[in-house]
């Protein structure tokens, strides 16, 4: 899950780990550096109930290593929820490490990154996320068995991102199935925030269906050519959170709906493959319930991802992938019933299934 950052004065007063507001009981955090290949990463492993600690990770420029800290154990907590909605044997784990993955990044750094990893004797399991690529996992696959993501030719699932963008619209669909009474996009105006490998491909989803998709990003090369490409709209106004839509769809860093934006938004559905959309999961999650705007749980709905590459664990194809990616759309409903007899928020919902069953294995173990 994506990162909501905490300014310099704030970060100050907090003990380096434990008192950080993003610690939720992990059970071991790791410091990896590397003087030679200049690596400085950090290993998150939140919960290892269900299983081995599973997630990606993400090369990023981080402002500091306070930023990167908040990132990881944010992203860890968000993989073992992840994992228990979706019905996958598997714990919450995540990496990131601090650098400009388009200048920093090279095979001795990633494989100085693998041996840390195999350091944990499986206790946490890698793949790509933000700033890697499937060639990224081959390299750490040549120093340690505890990586997933690699590619198709070396027995891998390969890139993950078309999987997670297909859980995210299928997501979507079911959330506009509640709000608009028909899971049919087309005609829908969606407005897709970060167009990297997931966002491109819901793109593609969204124009296939016949939405009127409009997009935005930082990257402006990258920005004309997928317009161009999907004949999709450029976002120009000043402000897209009061952009005129029906989806708002944050497929970029996390933390976008908050309370400046969540005023503003027109917005009847937000359904997106970042993770961490929330600044403040109780907050934020009630106020756009209250706001009358219907929230697919980021950590369920962009699941495909770690559906995908838990295949390589777990030995199940193709079919089987896309069979549990399409249950996204059914768990979807299920949430949001869940949260309307409950009278709680669509991410309330989400979490207290996930930590239920959780908690069902836990009293397993403890039996055993």
């Amino acid at each position: 899950m994506n990162a909501t950052f905490t300014s310099g004065k704030e970060l100050e007063k907090m003990d380096p780990v434990f008192g950080q507001l993003s610690f939720d009981n992990h059970e071991q955090i790791v410091f990896c550096n590397d003087k030679d290949t200049g690596l400085k990463a950090i290993i998150g492993i939140h919960n290892s109930v269900m299983g081995p600690a599973l997630g990606g990770t993400r090369m990023w420029n981080y402002a500091n290593e306070w930023e990167a800290l908040n990132d990881v154990l944010r992203l860890s907590r968000g993989m073992t929820f992840k994992s228990a909605i979706t019905g996958l044997n598997i714990g919450g784990g995540k990496a990131v490490i601090i650098g400009d993955a388009k200048t920093q990044k090279t095979p001795e750094l990633m494989r100085k990154f693998g041996e840390f990893v195999h350091s944990l004797s499986g206790r946490y399991i890698t793949a790509e996320d933000v700033g890697m690529e499937t060639k990224d996992m081959d390299t750490v696959r040549e120093v340690t068995p505890y990586v997933t993501g690699i590619s198709e030719e070396k027995g891998g699932s390969g890139n993950p991102s078309p999987i997670t963008a297909y859980g995210v619209f299928l997501g979507m669909k079911a959330a506009a199935k509640h709000q608009f009474g028909s899971d049919v996009l087309e005609g829908k105006k969606v407005l897709v925030q970060g167009i990297g490998h997931v966002g491109e491909a819901l793109v593609d989803y969204l124009t296939k269906e016949g939405a009127q998709v409009t997009i935005t990003d930082i990257n402006e090369e990258r920005l004309y050519n997928v317009a161009q490409k999907y004949n999709a709209s450029i976002y120009t106004g000043l402000d897209l959170y009061t952009a005129d839509v029906d989806i708002y769809a944050p497929c970029a860093m996390g933390a976008t709906l908050n309370e400046e934006s969540i005023h503003k938004l027109k917005a009847k559905v937000i359904a997106g493959a970042a993770n961490n959309q929330l600044a403040n999961e109780t907050i934020h999650g009630k106020m756009l319930t209250e706001k009358g705007i219907l929230y697919a749980p980021d950590f369920l709905i962009n699941a495909g991802g770690i559906i995908n590459v838990y295949a390589e664990l777990a030995h199940y194809g193709k079919a089987e992938i896309m069979s549990k990616t399409e249950n996204i759309y059914n768990t979807t409903l299920e949430i949001i019933d869940f949260a309307e007899k409950n009278n709680c928020t669509t991410h309330q919902a989400a979490l207290t299934i996930a930590q239920n069953r959780i908690d069902a294995r836990k009293l397993e173990n403890n039996k055993l």
